[in-house]
């Protein structure tokens, strides 16, 4: 019994350097959800990442949804803080559009976490995401960033009118994903190296040729192409 009660006192007393905690934390949480999803983490597991207790997780962020959820705001805040840094406004609208798509291309595979976060997410049908009051916000600003290099590129005659910068964004991170979450399968059905092996530039470059060709082609042109043709 008194063991039981200092136990409980020592839970209850404010632990020192809390920011330094809190980061610690969230790393061990950010690499446990990574490999093993929400379902398959364990909480024992994030406190012995970090040799302290589940009292002291509980103390900075509740249980696990709790934490899961500060997980998934931290990782996307981290890719909307670099993305602010590219500095687009000063660049052509077709290098600014090409910058975006090789900064995404580039991050998944530096932060295979990331990825794979999102991944488990959307195999918890993004459950925990939705009760996130934070995530519309927090993404929003890439796609203000996306319409405004293509509101440019209209202006000055470069992008056919029409584009939705939500579509834009999901054909960059779709395209740039495929390399990190299909590199072993899509790697040994075509004996292609996947991933951060094999010619990374060369396919960094065809993503961006593919998005960049979707803002510049009009449909109008090649049916007009293939009533020529056909007359």
């Amino acid at each position: 019994m008194l063991v039981n009660s200092s136990a409980r006192r020592a839970a209850m007393r404010k632990p020192k350097a809390p920011a330094a905690n809190r980061a610690r934390i969230l790393r061990a949480a950010i690499a446990e959800f990574a490999a093993r999803g929400y379902e398959g983490a364990s909480m024992d597991a994030i406190a012995a990442r970090t040799r302290t207790t589940r009292a002291l997780i509980n103390y900075y962020f509740g249980a696990k949804t709790s934490l899961y959820r500060a997980v998934l705001e931290h990782v996307y805040g981290e890719i909307r803080e670099a993305e602010a840094r590219l500095d687009l406004e000063h660049l052509p609208p077709r290098e600014a559009i090409r910058r975006i798509v090789e900064f995404t291309f580039d991050y998944y595979l530096a932060h295979e976490y990331f990825v794979r976060i999102v991944v488990a997410e959307n195999q918890a049908r993004g459950r925990h995401l939705r009760r996130s009051r934070a995530m519309r916000s927090l993404n929003r600003p890439i796609i203000d960033r996306i319409a405004r290099v293509l509101a440019r590129g209209v202006a000055e005659g470069v992008f056919r009118p029409g584009l939705d910068p939500v579509e834009v964004h999901k054909a960059i991170a779709a395209l740039g994903m495929f390399n990190v979450t299909n590199q072993y399968t899509f790697g040994a059905i075509f004996q292609r190296d996947m991933g951060a092996r094999g010619d990374v530039a060369r396919r960094r470059d065809t993503v961006a040729d593919i998005v960049l060709s979707y803002l510049t082609h009009r449909p109008e042109e090649e049916t007009r192409d293939v009533r020529s043709a056909s007359s």
